[in-house]
C-alpha cells in the first residue's frame, strides 16, 4: 500500500492555480467548468515521468470504465503538481474521475483522490467528509489517514490530527509515522522532542525510500530553523536536496530559508530556470530584489498578471502568496494585511502566521494580529521568527 502522507504537507501548501503567461490575459476567459481543460501543457517525450503518465493516460483511455486505472491517472496528475508546481495538471486529475465525480457515494479509492483535489482548493470540510466516509469503508485506508492528518493541520485541530497520525503510524512505514507524529508534536510545544524523534528515525532507516527520506528531512529542516539552529536547518535541507528529487516545496522552504539569511544570491542559482512555478517565481523575485538583479521588473510583473487571472476566474485560494507579492514587491501594506488575514482564517500554519504578522506591522495595526497571539498561546509553537515578530509588534504599538 502506498502512503502519501510524505506528500501531503507539499500538497496542501496553496500552489497557486494562476496563468503561467501573462499573454492569456489579452482576452479574459470563463470555463464552462471546473473540469474544462484550459491548457494542453507540453509533452516532454523523452521525461521518464511523462512516459509513464503518458502509459497510465493510454491505460485509462482503454477502459474509461475502470476506476482503479482513472484514480491511477489522478494520482499521477497530482504528483505532477508537487514535482512542477503547475496546478494546471489539477484540470487533468479532476477530468479522469469525471464518471465517479458527482457521485453521492463514489468507492473509497475515488473519495480519497476527490478529497485530494477539493483540498487543493481549500474545501476542506467536504475532502474531510469524503476522507471520514473512505475510512469507515476501509479503516485500513493509510491514505486517507494520512490526508486527514495533513488538513487537520492546516487548521490547525492538534487533536485530530494526532489521531489520525497514530492510525497512520499503524499502518506506514516507521519513518513515515515517526515523522506524522513529530509534525504535529512540533507545533505544540514538543519541537525538540519532535526533532529529536525525527533524527532518529531517520538513522534507523536509512534504506528508506527516497521519497519518505526527502518528506521526514525537509519536516526536521522547518522545525530545526523554528528553533533557531540554522546550521542544524541547513544540514537538513541539503540532504534533502542530495537526493535529487523534483519537489517544489523543498525548493521554496529552502528558498524561504536562504531569503531570510540574506542569500538572496543562493536563491537566484537554486531556482534558475524554475519560473514556471508560481511559488518559486515568487521566491525569485523576492531574490532580485534584495538582489538588485535586473531581472526583478520581468518577474514582478508576470506575477501581478498571475495574481489578476486568478481574480479574473474567482479564485482565492492564492492568498498568503499574493500578500507576500503585495507588501515585498509592492510595498503595499493594507492590501497586504487584508489578504493575510483573509488566508488566515482558512489557513493557520507557521508561515500564514508570519505573512499576517508581518503585514499587521507594516500597516502598524497591531490589532490585526490577535489571531495569531492567540494560536502561538494556545498551541505553545516554538518559532523564533514568529516570537522576534511578536516582540516587534508589541514595541510598535
Amino acid at each position: 500500500m502506498r502512503f502519501p502522507y510524505l506528500h501531503a504537507r507539499r500538497w496542501l501548501l496553496p500552489l497557486l492555480p494562476l496563468v503561467a503567461s501573462a499573454g492569456v490575459l489579452a482576452s479574459p476567459f470563463t470555463p464552462t467548468s471546473d473540469q474544462q481543460v484550459l491548457e494542453v501543457l507540453p509533452a516532454r517525450a523523452a521525461d521518464p515521468r511523462m512516459q509513464a503518465l503518458r502509459e497510465l493516460r493510454a491505460a485509462a483511455a482503454r477502459n474509461p470504465n475502470d476506476v482503479n486505472a482513472a484514480v491511477r491517472l489522478a494520482h499521477r496528475y497530482y504528483d505532477e503538481v508537487s514535482a512542477e508546481g503547475d496546478p494546471r495538471y489539477i484540470g487533468y486529475a479532476q477530468a479522469a474521475l469525471a464518471p465517479w465525480w458527482q457521485l453521492p457515494e463514489p468507492p473509497a479509492s475515488v473519495r480519497v483522490m476527490r478529497a485530494i483535489l477539493l483540498q487543493f482548493s481549500h474545501q476542506f470540510d467536504a475532502a474531510l467528509a469524503d476522507l471520514s466516509a473512505a475510512v469507515q469503508e476501509e479503516p485500513l485506508n493509510g491514505e486517507a489517514w494520512a490526508w486527514q492528518a495533513a488538513i487537520q493541520m492546516v487548521r490547525a485541530d492538534y487533536p485530530a490530527s494526532r489521531r489520525a497520525c497514530q492510525q497512520l503510524a499503524a499502518l506506514a512505514t516507521p519513518l513515515i509515522g515517526a515523522a506524522c507524529l513529530a509534525h504535529v508534536d512540533s507545533h505544540t510545544g514538543q519541537a525538540t522532542a519532535a526533532a529529536n524523534m525525527l533524527r532518529a528515525a531517520l538513522a534507523q532507516a536509512p534504506q528508506a525510500a527516497p521519497e519518505e527520506q526527502l518528506w521526514a528531512l525537509t519536516r526536521l529542516a522547518e522545525i530545526e530553523e523554528r528553533r533557531g539552529r540554522p546550521v542544524e536547518a541547513e544540514a537538513a535541507y541539503q540532504r534533502a536536496l542530495a537526493l535529487g528529487l523534483a519537489d517544489v516545496y523543498l525548493l521554496a522552504a529552502y528558498a524561504d530559508f536562504l531569503l531570510d539569511r540574506g542569500r538572496a544570491a543562493d536563491v537566484l542559482v537554486l531556482l534558475k530556470d524554475q519560473a514556471r512555478s508560481d511559488l518559486l517565481l515568487l521566491r525569485l523575485a523576492l531574490a532580485a530584489k534584495a538582489a538588485n538583479d535586473p531581472r526583478l521588473a520581468d518577474w514582478r510583473s508576470d506575477l501581478g498578471a498571475r495574481f489578476e487571472a486568478a481574480r479574473l476566474r474567482g479564485d482565492a485560494t492564492h492568498q498568503k502568496e499574493e500578500s507576500r507579492f503585495v507588501l515585498g514587491l509592492l510595498n503595499q501594506a493594507e492590501p497586504a494585511l487584508l489578504l493575510a488575514k483573509q488566508n488566515y482564517a482558512e489557513q493557520r500554519e507557521p508561515a500564514d502566521a508570519r505573512i499576517l504578522l508581518e503585514a499587521a506591522l507594516a500597516a502598524r495595526q497591531a490589532a490585526a494580529a490577535e489571531p495569531v497571539l492567540q494560536w502561538m498561546a494556545s498551541s505553545r509553537i516554538e518559532s523564533v521568527a514568529l516570537q522576534t515578530l511578536v516582540r516587534r509588534l508589541k514595541e510598535g504599538s
